[in-house]
């Protein structure tokens, strides 16, 4: 059998024509092999800002705000396991149940860029890879307690929420801080759901953000936030229900007059503006005595304001006999 063997420089005879390369290209983009190769981009491009997240955890723990609590039989709680506390989460622009980690993987989180807008002087966007060259990343053990009656002990990693007051330097007026997570139907499926108020908004006062348990997370358990968790960062308000520390966000707004929160536009007499943990103040359909720990089962007697009243109850001097500061 006669096999040819092309001379090296007969190579520029097999090159294909500019013509037939353009018309294969139109080709391929019509059969959506465009999109694909766009979206390969963009996924290898938030792969390699995730891994380069990775590279600012650990970081120094703050044990200031530390609270040990303890169990008659085990001693000391421990932390939440790490995989019960990412596997176990609410997020309800995917879905309504607990598991909804392989649906919020979808989300792509880099780029993101969050805007500071409202009562400041210049309003402006920052990318979180940017944002976080601004600020003194730390760990803090924080105690979450959501509304629902359950709890878990996480080390998240992050900085205070006040540095971002200190970022955007909002005017003597503004009286409240708002925080918006994404709206994105083609990712987070349960956003094409209109009888929600979309896109997730919650609010604090401005001396609630000020007040320095008011948290920024960026991490868990040393590493970079996964995304069912809220990455790339989230509030942490440890005195307030869990449904108040809004995931994803977009954007700080700083205002003079208070808009509604998520909840609170839904269901107000359930889920109000405060949502400060009160034991002695039950949801309408549950006792807020107890609450369980997600990592054991174990039940613990809830306290006030979920056991950080040393550090917060200055807030609501004059307010404390009104329940509508623990909804």
């Amino acid at each position: 059998m006669f096999i040819k063997k092309n001379k090296e420089w007969d190579i520029y005879k097999n090159i294909t024509s500019e013509k037939t390369f353009l018309n294969r290209r139109t080709i391929l983009k019509n059969m959506g092999f465009a999109a694909i190769s766009s979206n390969l981009i963009m996924q290898t491009a938030n792969a390699v800002s995730i891994q380069n997240r990775d590279s600012l955890y650990p970081v120094e723990e703050n044990t200031k705000y530390f609270i040990q609590e303890k169990d008659i039989k085990d001693g000391i709680r421990k932390l939440t396991d790490e995989y019960k506390a990412t596997n176990y989460n609410n997020y309800y622009e995917f879905g309504t149940t607990k598991n909804i980690k392989r649906s919020a993987s979808k989300l792509v989180t880099s780029p993101w860029t969050i805007s500071f807008t409202g009562m400041i002087d210049k309003e402006f966007g920052i990318d979180i890879d940017d944002l976080t060259k601004k600020v003194e990343l730390e760990e803090r053990v924080y105690k979450l307690r959501c509304v629902e009656a359950w709890s878990m002990v996480v080390p998240w990693s992050g900085f205070s929420l006040k540095d971002i007051i200190k970022i955007a330097q909002p005017k003597p007026e503004a009286k409240y801080l708002v925080m918006k997570t994404f709206f994105d139907p083609d990712k987070a499926r349960s956003q094409r759901q209109d009888w929600y108020p979309w896109p997730y908004t919650e609010v604090l006062t401005i001396e609630e953000a000020k007040n320095e348990l008011s948290f920024i997370a960026t991490g868990v358990y040393g590493k970079p936030l996964p995304n069912q968790n809220g990455s790339p960062l989230r509030l942490i308000v440890p005195w307030k229900y869990g449904f108040k520390s809004i995931k994803s966000i977009v954007s700080f707004e700083f205002v003079a007059d208070r808009p509604k929160s998520f909840w609170e536009a839904i269901q107000p007499k359930e889920y109000g503006f405060w949502a400060n943990v009160n034991p002695k103040v039950d949801h309408p359909r549950w006792s807020q005595a107890r609450d369980k720990d997600i990592g054991t089962n174990k039940m613990y007697d809830t306290k006030i304001y979920n056991g950080y009243k040393q550090w917060v109850n200055y807030l609501y001097k004059g307010m404390e006999n009104s329940s509508n500061l623990y909804r």
